[in-house]
This record gives structure tokens, C-alpha cells and sequence, in this order.
């Protein structure tokens, strides 16, 4: 017996990389990564039988991501990393700002190191 995992789908020998478990209380069907171990009312799909799963009328397919899968980067993300970069490209605003001006206007503010700030504690 091979220690890899086959697809439960009839005639298909494919290695198996996720879960199909069936919640019959709420009509759902979840598709979740591969289960460290093979349950009886579990099925094991291959990659082609996993994206191609579709549920019976009324029931709802629920797809677990696999945290160990990188995840796509979303357009909040992006957007942080574009504001980053901006930010980035302004030196010379920065070092003005922290030569003096920001300290005065923080009386809170005792130092600063590069975009670390050392505040007062308010009780002083």
C-alpha cells in the first residue's frame, strides 16, 4: 500500500491535497486541506476534483484556506505598500520634521529615533 493519500473519486489515482467532510445539520459542505488522517466519512480529493467540487442543490460549499499556502496579496495591501513607498521617497520632509518642530509640538514627546517616538508618561 503506498503511504500517499489517492483521491476518493472513482478511476482517479491522483494524489489527494484536500478534505471533503459533509455538515448535514446546516446542508454545507466543507473543503478544507488535506487531514492528517484519513476518517471514514471524510473523502479525499485530488487538486482537480477540489476546484471543480460543486454541491447539491441548497447546500452551501464552504472552502477553507490552507495556511500554509501563501495568500494572495489584496488591494489593501498593496495600497499599504504603495503608501510605504511614498513615504519612503520623502527623506528629506522627514528630517525636517524631526530636527525640532515635532517635539515642541508634542509636549509628550521626549525623543525621537528615526520613526520611533520615546513619549512622557502622562502621570509626570
Amino acid at each position: 500500500m503506498s503511504p500517499v493519500r489517492r483521491c476518493s473519486r472513482t478511476a482517479c489515482g491522483r494524489p489527494a491535497v484536500a478534505t471533503l467532510t459533509y455538515v448535514y445539520a446546516d446542508s454545507t459542505a466543507v473543503l478544507g486541506p488535506l487531514a492528517t488522517y484519513a476518517e471514514p466519512h471524510c473523502y479525499d480529493l485530488c487538486a482537480e476534483h477540489s476546484e471543480r467540487l460543486t454541491a447539491p442543490r441548497g447546500w452551501e460549499v464552504v472552502r477553507l484556506l490552507d495556511g500554509s499556502a501563501p495568500a494572495r496579496p489584496s488591494g489593501d495591501d498593496l495600497e499599504a505598500l504603495a503608501n510605504a513607498v511614498r513615504e519612503a521617497a520623502r527623506p528629506q520632509e522627514r528630517a525636517a520634521e524631526a530636527g525640532g518642530g515635532a517635539r515642541r509640538a508634542d509636549p509628550m514627546e521626549v525623543a525621537r529615533r528615526g520613526h520611533l517616538r520615546i513619549l512622557r508618561s502622562p502621570d509626570n
